[in-house]
């Protein structure tokens, strides 16, 4: 703490050290109360990725920053495409672990009656846990097709609308994708788990955007939220066993011609690299925008049974229920993107890890309806407390239009299993009436809303810094986990 300079009340930055690789300053965003709570992990592995070769400004942690692999989660760095790396540990093992926003034309005092029938409805039909199948079976040459294309398979397959893809970062599709850089052990890993939640803190929440909690009336509206205690549905998972692999396959890869090939020297091996211009570098960004795309379909096969048991429940189909796609985010990946350095336009390698994308209004990239507004951005909180629904800000050019994930842990999965009991939790969730469902009892009890940091904190901590605008906050009433 008494090495870090205050730039404002919500950023403060780690001084250029060259003595000890710096090769940028390292910044946080953070309150005083997130930064006085982050551990002291956070501040190494920021220097450690602000030594990293070829990285241009700053090494940034965002208000939700906590310790990770290599990279702490909440944690974006953008390197020069031909000077700079490539780094498994700045975009995580769980790629394009992301967040989708569905809208529905229902009101809190519709859905209450049916709410037990809905989230058992939901919990039978989507599969959830460690290990679990998916909605959609194919075989391996299928799961190829499906990983190059993204969700143009979902719509080609009938499983998505053209309003779902427009509706998504990249249009669900990352189009560098190559099959033939993925291995074999990734691909069994994933073909069979599409459609899927999976565990840890992956979940299905159906929540209310209240009145109260609505802080931008206009941009609300915009994002089709115009009723007041509004039904929406969110949905937190990524690319499962698939994209672990792939991340694991080029770590080891990664660490074997890191030194010896490239004379590159890091801090710590988690940090492990390559050039992102060397044949290995491109490989494994293919490899990943494999695993991008499996986890743009992954949540849009999950949307469609969504869709399908909101219809079932309630006897009506998807148009007379606004059965519609507000957003769907990434925040672990590494992208190809332009901004402007120095005054001038440059393109660069963007690594997010726990870090989301919030293009400003105007941006390229953007849909057409969202150009004035700036990109919706959706940040989960835990099961107890609610998640937020922002718009990207122009003031986030210091970040390369980056913002935070969620609330971020504040105590480990081991420790809160020792500290809460899955079952009391759920009953005393009910008793706020939030109905849960869940796979394992010890799952849900890592899950508990005390592990994580004071959501409102940190979504007040981005606005404050121009990073991202609040619209709405989103309460549970119904949540299903792994």
């Amino acid at each position: 703490m008494e090495a870090l300079k205050k730039i404002s009340d919500v950023l403060w930055e780690i001084p250029l050290n060259r003595k000890n690789g710096m090769r940028v300053p390292a910044r946080i965003y953070a309150s005083e109360k997130l930064l006085r709570g982050m551990e002291g992990a956070v501040f190494e592995q920021i220097t450690n990725v602000a030594c990293l070769p070829g990285i241009v400004n700053f090494a940034l942690c965002m208000p939700d920053g906590h310790s990770g692999y290599g990279f702490p989660i909440g944690g974006a760095a953008a390197f020069d495409p031909e000077t700079g790396i490539i780094s498994p540990g700045g975009i995580g093992f769980d790629i394009n672990c992301g967040m989708r926003l569905l809208r529905t034309s229902l009101t809190e005092e519709e859905v209450r009656p049916r709410l037990e029938e809905l989230v058992d409805g939901l919990f039978r039909r989507i599969p959830t846990g460690t290990g679990s199948g998916g909605l959609v079976s194919v075989t391996r040459d299928e799961f190829r097709e499906l990983i190059e294309e993204g969700m143009a398979w979902c719509r080609r397959k009938g499983y998505a609308t053209s309003r779902d893809l427009e509706r998504t970062e990249e249009g669900g599709r990352m189009d560098r994708a190559d099959a033939t850089t993925v291995s074999e052990r990734a691909i069994e890993r994933g073909y069979k788990q599409n459609g899927s939640l999976g565990s840890g803190n992956h979940y299905l929440e159906v929540q209310v955007a209240r009145a109260e909690n609505v802080h931008d009336g206009r941009l609300a509206r915009t994002f089709g939220l115009d009723r007041p205690n509004q039904v929406v549905v969110m949905i937190h998972c990524g690319s499962r066993g698939f994209g672990h692999q792939v991340a694991q396959d080029y770590l080891m890869k990664f660490l074997g011609v890191m030194g010896g090939k490239y004379g590159i020297r890091v801090n710590d091996r988690q940090l492990a690299c390559a050039p992102f211009a060397s044949e290995e570098g491109r490989a494994y960004f293919s490899a990943m925008q494999c695993a991008v795309n499996m986890a743009f379909v992954n949540r849009q096969l999950i949307i469609h049974g969504v869709r399908e048991v909101f219809c079932d429940v309630f006897g009506k189909t998807e148009r007379e229920l606004g059965l519609e796609q507000i957003y769907d985010v990434t925040h672990n990946t590494a992208k190809l993107e332009t901004h402007v350095v120095g005054g001038k336009e440059r393109p660069l390698l963007v690594h997010r890890k726990g870090a989301t994308r919030a293009f400003a209004p105007g941006m390229p990239g953007l849909p057409a309806e969202y150009r004035e507004t700036g990109q919706p951005v959706i940040i989960g909180g835990s099961m107890e407390t609610g998640s937020y629904l922002l718009a990207g800000s122009s003031g986030g050019a210091e970040t390369f239009f980056t913002t935070a994930h969620g609330s971020g842990r504040v105590m480990g999965r081991r420790q809160a299993k020792k500290k809460f009991d899955g079952r009391e939790l759920a009953r005393r969730m009910r008793e706020r009436g939030i109905v849960v469902r869940c796979a394992s009892y010890s799952g849900l009890a890592e899950e508990a809303g005390a592990a994580y940091k004071n959501i409102d904190e940190v979504v007040r901590t981005a606005d404050a810094a121009s990073l991202s605008r609040r619209v709405a906050k989103l309460i549970p009433i119904g949540t299903i986990k792994g």
